[in-house]
């Protein structure tokens, strides 16, 4: 590891799990009222999928300022610098767009934590039905 101490077992899962829950409750807030618009020939995008992203976004960085972030909505964003860590958050806001975006209530939220490239934490939340399906290596 580079430039960061190892954090404490299970406090990773559990911050992953409850950006989760607050990603898929302002989704759940705004179901029904997306406003769509296109990222590709058949991809839509949802200014939900935006929200929730940045909300994952904020709370990752307030956390983990060190931490890489792979989010399917904005991009790769890399800490750079001399403490630039080995672990990479992997999200996927709004894991459905197209069931989303038609009002049809089969969605998550997808968080993943890789260090140096070797996958540690993965949380799917649907919070629909509440139901969070969560591991840690």
């Amino acid at each position: 590891m580079t430039g960061q101490r190892t954090p404490k077992e299970g406090l990773l899962l559990s911050f992953a799990i409850q950006v989760a829950r607050d990603a898929g409750n302002l989704l759940v807030q705004r179901l029904g009222a997306a406003q769509i618009s296109n990222k590709g020939d058949i991809d839509l995008v949802t200014e939900a999928d935006i929200a929730a992203e940045e909300l994952i976004i904020e709370r990752i960085r307030s956390h983990y300022p060190l931490h890489g972030i792979l989010a399917e909505e904005s991009g790769e964003a890399v800490a750079v610098g001399p403490g630039r860590s080995d672990w990479k958050w992997i999200i996927d806001p709004l894991d459905g767009t197209t069931n989303y975006a038609h009002g049809y209530p089969c969605f998550c939220v997808s968080i993943a934590l890789e260090h140096a490239g070797i996958l540690e934490v993965g949380v799917v939340y649907d919070p629909m039905r509440d139901e969070m399906f969560a591991a840690e290596r």
